[in-house]
């Protein structure tokens, strides 16, 4: 069987898609030695994404997104032979070659829709029509199935949840206590410091966490509670930056921008707690990640992430900056808390895997195509 799959992201941006067919793809090729998966690449991304034997490189002028994609994407297609095509970003082409499965990772846009400018609206806008014309809807969590259940209407039967995981990168590194590392110019040490991860927006809610960390250091002027943001500038993110500046929080408060793998895998295994108030994700990939390095993690008890984390990580209402503030300081003050929580969370994360989602990946591929 020649499975394609759509990896023109893959040429333009770094996030969670693209990472996804990545990961996807790596996990998927020693489980089908048999098949040749067509890694769909723009042409502009000249290095092949995975290299194994049944991989194939083919190369599109079609760009993601793009408005005459309808069109030019199902021309480009015909000649490749396909038995089945994976759209691992939201939408298939109406006119193909072949069957489609879709991977919808969330439906944020449709909960937040000044998200979206006028060409996301105009792509995302096709998400309701596509879900119900491909031939299989794969989500990544059963809350993303829920959403796609009540906001296209889709029936429950015909959606598969499939887990993402972690990188296996991220895991338990030995990092002593006290240990320096400069990140982007920021020099930080290891057990001092409170930990956010994700692209600044409005709905990853850091809003919460920087008025907790106010109350915190208002409560306790003795403590030293510092806060460090990973993760480059979104939409709207300016009322953030704003708030920080009104709350006079100063040397407490680092952002730190995008950071390497290498620098999140410290970050993750050298913060004293793993922060995420998030009012929405559809898998909530950050603390997953934190749970595998064994970072005491707290997270908003909102969509995805209660699924995600289990009972490895504290659950708070998302908007309750009492709350956060109260378990802050209650965590950074109690090392027996913080190890407890370390302990559970590398297990936690061990319940997903790529080679898991690929194997279930693979499954519906053959019952889609036969």
């Amino acid at each position: 069987m020649r499975i394609g799959i759509d990896a023109r992201l893959n040429a333009y941006r770094p996030g969670g898609i693209a990472q996804y067919t990545r990961q996807l793809l790596t996990a998927l090729a020693p489980l089908a030695p048999t098949d040749t998966l067509v890694a769909l690449q723009h042409v502009r991304q000249r290095r092949p994404l995975v290299i194994a034997p049944n991989v194939e490189r083919a190369a599109l002028l079609t760009p993601p997104h793009n408005r005459f994609e309808r069109w030019s994407l199902p021309a480009e297609l015909l000649p490749r032979r396909l038995h089945l095509l994976h759209c691992p970003d939201f939408i298939a082409p109406r006119w193909r070659p072949c069957p489609a499965v879709v991977t919808i990772h969330d439906l944020a846009f449709i909960h937040f829709p000044q998200i979206l400018d006028a060409n996301a609206r105009a792509y995302y806008g096709q998400v309701r029509a596509s879900a119900h014309a491909a031939d299989a809807v794969i989500a990544v969590s059963e809350a993303t199935r829920r959403d796609i259940v009540t906001l296209l209407e889709l029936p429950s039967e015909r959606v598969d949840v499939v887990y993402e995981a972690a990188d296996p990168r991220f895991r338990p590194i030995a990092v002593p206590p006290g240990e320096a590392r400069e990140v982007n110019g920021h020099r930080l040490m290891a057990g001092t410091f409170l930990l956010f991860v994700s692209t600044i927006e409005p709905r990853k809610n850091l809003e919460t966490l920087l008025r907790a960390l106010r109350v915190c250091r208002d409560r306790a002027p003795g403590v030293d509670y510092q806060l460090v943001v990973a993760g480059g500038r979104g939409w709207l993110d300016e009322p953030i930056f704003a708030l920080a500046r009104d709350l006079r929080l100063g040397e407490a408060l680092r952002f730190l921008g995008r950071v390497e793998i290498d620098d999140q895998l410290w970050l993750y295994n050298a913060c004293r707690l793993y922060l995420n108030p998030s009012l929405y994700e559809g898998f909530g990939l950050p603390a997953l990640e934190a749970l595998a390095c064994g970072a005491p993690t707290v997270v908003a008890d909102t969509s995805s992430l209660p699924e995600v984390v289990g009972t490895a990580a504290r659950t708070l209402p998302a908007r309750d900056v009492d709350a956060w503030a109260t378990t802050i300081a209650e965590l950074w003050a109690d090392a027996g808390a913080r190890d407890e929580l370390a302990r559970r969370g590398p297990a936690q994360a061990a319940r997903f895997s790529w080679a898991r989602a690929a194997r279930e990946t693979l499954a519906i591929y053959r019952r889609v195509a036969h």
